[in-house]
């Protein structure tokens, strides 16, 4: 029985933990905790900050997000 965990800045949770059941694989595990991380957004941020984004593409990308949203 193990935990695999990483931190969680900015969110309600402090930190994703997902505890490994005796009789369970670590590939289920692992795709739980890429879950969670997917819940999180934290992976989602991380893209986006990993390059500088000049302010007019940023302005163009959020325009368009907020814009698929309406339309569903």
């Amino acid at each position: 029985m193990g935990i695999i965990s990483a931190p969680a800045k900015g969110t309600e949770i402090g930190m994703i933990e997902v505890v490994v059941l005796p009789n369970e694989s670590i590939d289920s595990a692992l795709k739980r905790f890429d879950n969670k991380l997917q819940q999180t957004g934290i992976l989602r941020r991380l893209k986006e900050h990993s390059y500088y984004e000049k302010p007019s593409d940023k302005r163009r990308r959020m325009k368009r997000r907020s814009g698929r949203r309406t339309t569903r």
